[in-house]
């Protein structure tokens, strides 16, 4: 009799994150999950059920994976690019977009033996906004090395080459070693003794890469809002800078080897070759590596990141972006998972605030 006097349990209450759907049975562990989960509408996120992943490579194992959910991969597979990860209404849009989304691979520069190509396109902010109606914010820069030292493990850097954002190119030239070269790394380079020969110096080739760089600021005293200085895209392009025994500020970099959303679901680095394959459509790298090529498919990968449609952020809402550091415990607790979200910030800048009007690129 005691039994059926008892009240009916009710089932446990469980508190679920709004972004990846995770479930938790107390409103503290949710609470601790968003603080280290950096959930914001810039993360990559399903085109199907919207659960947001740490990687565009998470959101291609959710939908196409050997454990892809059931209902995003079926949706997925019949509407879904595979390049862009975007689901769209119709096939036949879909098959609309696939033919501007799956781009044609740049012809390599080779290996001529050719003098020092140098564009005067980019060095007059003015001719730009005058035939273009716009500033060129972002050069794109790749190098090739040759080995120095006895065994030929020394990087030196024996040719470089930079284009601006509409693939035009800016400068291109091979290099004279500081070192004798010990590894011209020809299954690679191309390069032989000859292509350096007569090569510039590095001192002459800092200085052109600067003034392409700062365009018109300070050396050394780029403001953070950038200026009118360029954004450096690359892939590794720190390690391009050493070899070049350049600095650069960090704030005005691009990488795609540490951009979060191409990394790996591990936050390793993906080679370039295999970000242009997956998310370009096209092979580079098949045999002797070209910097115009890979200047070419880094710039690419950044614009299509620049692109990404996210969700204006309110940026007058005093509620929305303070992040967890700034609210009380007790109020955190109050909060409904949704505005546990709203408050969330992302632990990596996003690039498409490269192009936004109230967010300076540098910023």
């Amino acid at each position: 009799m005691a039994s059926e006097l008892d009240p009916p349990k009710s089932p446990t209450q469980r508190h679920k994150c709004p972004a990846c759907y995770k479930q938790f049975k107390r409103k503290l562990h949710l609470i601790e999950h968003m603080k280290i989960a950096y959930h914001s509408v810039h993360q990559p996120r399903c085109g199907v059920c919207q659960k947001h992943c740490k990687s565009f490579e998470s959101v291609r194992e959710h939908v196409c994976g050997p454990l892809a959910k059931s209902n995003c991969s079926k949706i997925f597979g019949d509407r879904g690019c595979n390049l862009c990860l975007k689901v769209f209404d119709s096939l036949h849009a879909l098959n609309e977009h696939k033919q501007k989304c799956c781009l044609t691979a740049p012809v390599p520069l080779g290996t001529k033996i050719i003098p020092c190509i140098e564009s005067h396109v980019l060095m007059s902010r003015s001719v730009m906004d005058e035939k273009h109606n716009k500033v060129q914010r972002a050069v794109a820069m790749d190098c090739e090395m040759v080995g120095g030292g006895s065994d030929g493990s020394i990087n030196l850097c024996a040719r470089v080459c930079l284009v601006d954002e509409d693939e035009n190119l800016i400068l291109h030239t091979y290099i004279q070693p500081q070192i004798p070269v010990t590894d011209y790394r020809y299954e690679l380079t191309g390069l032989t003794e000859d292509h350096l020969r007569d090569a510039m110096p590095l001192i002459e080739l800092q200085d052109k890469i600067m003034k392409i760089l700062c365009n018109g600021e300070s050396v050394g005293r780029i403001p953070l809002d950038g200026g009118k200085a360029r954004l450096l895209v690359g892939h590794g392009i720190q390690h391009d800078l050493d070899c070049l025994r350049m600095k650069y500020p960090g704030h005005m970099q691009r990488d795609t080897a540490k951009y979060r959303p191409l990394m790996k679901t591990n936050l390793l680095s993906h080679s370039l070759k295999h970000l242009t394959k997956t998310y370009l459509g096209y092979d580079i790298q098949s045999g002797i590596h070209d910097p115009y090529e890979d200047c070419i498919s880094v710039m690419r990968l950044y614009k299509r990141m620049c692109g990404q449609e996210h969700q204006v952020e309110r940026f007058g809402d005093k509620k929305a972006n303070i992040g967890f550091d700034s609210t009380r415990s007790s109020e955190l607790d109050k909060m409904t998972p949704e505005e546990l979200y709203e408050i969330s910030v992302s632990d990596y800048k996003c690039w498409c605030l490269d192009l936004r009007k109230d967010c300076s690129p540098g910023s």
